[in-house]
């Protein structure tokens, strides 16, 4: 049974595979249709027999044409594909491809036993092919890219006469020039690569020649290195992802493992770029993103979206769920700069090892559609309409957000002792399809919005509570962190997760929600108007509560403390932009 979630990875379209399935790229053609280019193979990721393949869609991703080896699974390693076209109508494919069939490269020992790794699907030359016949095949001869070599290279254990890259960055046109996005590595050994670095390889005549032969290539930026960490910042900058903005920047995004995106600009199509520094919301708060793909694209209307996990891991891990950000462009001191909202779940799995990642975009008859791989599978997504304008929108709100709102106390004085509690949404319920009539996950969730004004923050302090005396039911109280911390119980398991630290002081009025989202299992608290990240104490701001938990209702009184000052319930989980358009609301 397909879950009630839109946001569900189960409800994306599926685009086939072999067994490894990665960077499934999409582009238009001449003809109308789709054609997505994608690394698979038989084995697992990096194994033998890894090889680029190419598939057609004609009614949006429903269904796809059988897929056509841009390169074959029994030549060597050709690997992580990205694809463009042309004024022609000519597709292009650009891949890295292990063309001297080298079957080690030299490591750090340890982790590689005698220094020797034998994973090779990022050594090599990296080349393209094309197609003229809107990607039904593909050219029989490949075309291997000259890339200037730089520090990076020439302090690799083979000195440079051996490269170490990769690419995830989609290509970009600019002022009659194809831009392609590639990932130097300086090293192999623990966490595979060791060091990394992003350029850019321009060519100035790729859209105009037919000759592939006669297509020349310039490495970006101008000098010895590349795009890299802010000042400070660890030895990784990889998988740099670039738009053109609309005054003729470039901005690039990319991972690091120092528990943030980083970001720069460049003025002068990228032969020179701004000093590195930490991507921030509009706020001015520094983002937090693990060592995972971070994507930006500009749209057709000429705003952003950001694909990223909003926590603050240094590893590969947790790329479940996915986040979203708007983006608009704003004026800066030199040029256009980005400002990005607040972000909203966009994509989840209940199984919180799967991990999502190298997405692409597509805008097709004022639709957007994501594409995304959990290293099996790769599907298409829709973003829905209404929730890439909550994302976008920038117009302060004058008024309470009214729907799914089931009770409301806001009065000049203080607020009753207590009041009837209103009934939540079971989280779970029996499915009766299933044989053994097990567990069937409802994908609701509910939200609570109150301000208060708190004399003090003592431990134990009870803002609302609805327990029983068996603990069942749901509670706010004052963490022994100076947090507010909500207690979910069933009487049969209790989930508890709290703002962020700082965010509360004795004294002052605070606008507080707690978001209790159903699909993901997600408890996110929004203070003032800011989705808490955990700040500096935590690697996430949210967190999980178990799909075992089958609801959240106890007594019928809901108890409110001394110090609240409104109220607000609703039966469903507000967005992120919602929860803020109550704070500027009441402001």
């Amino acid at each position: 049974m397909t879950p009630p979630d839109w946001r569900h990875i189960s409800h994306g379209r599926e685009i086939p595979t072999e067994n490894y399935s990665d960077q499934p790229f999409l582009t238009h053609t001449e003809d109308g249709a789709w054609v997505c280019t994608l690394t698979t193979g038989p084995g697992d990721e990096g194994v033998s027999g890894q090889h680029v393949i190419a598939l057609r869609s004609e009614d949006q991703g429903r269904t796809w044409s059988d897929p056509v080896d841009v390169e074959p699974s029994a030549g060597p390693e050709a690997s992580y594909a990205v694809i463009t076209k042309v004024p022609s109508g000519r597709l292009y494919v650009f891949y890295n491809h292990n063309s001297e069939n080298q079957r080690a490269v030299k490591a750090d020992n340890p982790p590689y036993k005698d220094g020797l790794c034998t994973r090779v699907d990022s050594i090599g030359s990296y080349v393209f092919k094309y197609s003229d016949d809107h990607g039904l095949t593909w050219s029989a001869n490949r075309y291997p890219i000259d890339v200037r070599e730089f520090e990076i290279d020439r302090k690799n254990a083979d000195g440079g006469k051996v490269r170490y890259f990769w690419n995830v960055g989609r290509p970009m046109h600019h002022n009659d020039a194809l831009y392609c996005s590639l990932h130097k590595v300086g090293g192999f050994g623990e966490g595979f690569f060791t060091s990394s670095e992003g350029v850019l390889l321009r060519s100035a005549n790729i859209l105009t020649e037919s000759d592939p032969a006669k297509i020349t290539w310039e490495t970006l930026p101008d000098g010895d290195h590349g795009i890299n960490v802010p000042t400070g910042g660890g030895p990784i900058a990889e998988e740099h992802s670039y738009c053109v903005m609309s005054d003729g920047s470039f901005h690039v995004v990319f991972r690091t493992i120092d528990g943030h995106p980083a970001c720069a600009y460049s003025r002068d199509e990228g032969r020179t770029w701004s000093p590195s520094q930490y991507q921030k919301f509009a706020d001015g708060r520094v983002m937090k993103h693990p060592r995972a793909a971070n994507f930006a694209w500009r749209l057709e209307n000429g705003k952003y979206l950001y694909w990223f996990h909003n926590h603050g891991g240094t590893w590969y891990e947790d790329r479940n769920p996915v986040w979203l950000c708007g983006g608009v462009e704003v004026d800066g001191p030199d040029g256009k700069v980005i400002e990005w909202s607040q972000p909203e779940v966009f994509l989840y799995l209940d199984d919180t090892y799967v991990r999502m990642s190298y997405p692409d975009l597509i805008e097709d008859h004022g639709e957007i559609w994501i594409s995304e791989t959990d290293k099996d599978k790769a599907r298409t997504h829709i973003v829905p309409p209404e929730f890439a304008a909550a994302l976008w929108n920038r117009t302060p709100a004058t008024e309470i957000v009214k729907q799914n709102l089931i009770l409301e106390l806001d009065g000049a004085t203080a607020l009753p002792e207590s009041v009837a509690a209103p009934t939540l949404p079971d989280f779970t319920a029996r499915d009766v399809s299933l044989a053994y009539q097990g567990m069937k996950l409802l994908r609701t969730g509910f939200s609570i919005d109150f301000t208060c004004q708190l004399d003090s923050l003592d431990v134990g302090r009870v803002l609302l509570d609805t327990r029983t005396e068996s603990g069942q039911g749901l509670a706010f109280i004052v963490s022994d962190r100076g947090t507010i911390e909500i207690i979910l119980n069933d009487g049969r398991t209790e989930n508890r997760w709290d703002c962020d630290v700082g965010t509360i002081a004795a004294g002052q009025k605070h606008h507080v929600t707690a978001i209790i989202d159903g699909g993901p299992h997600i408890i996110s608290f929004v203070v003032d108007g800011k989705l808490c990240d955990g700040g500096t104490n935590r690697q996430y701001g949210w967190g999980r509560f178990t799909n075992d938990l089958r609801d959240a209702n106890g007594s019928d009184t809901l108890r409110i403390g001394p110090g609240i000052t409104s109220l607000r319930i609703y039966d469903r989980a507000l967005l992120t932009s919602e929860a803020i358009a109550n704070h500027q609301a009441l402001a």
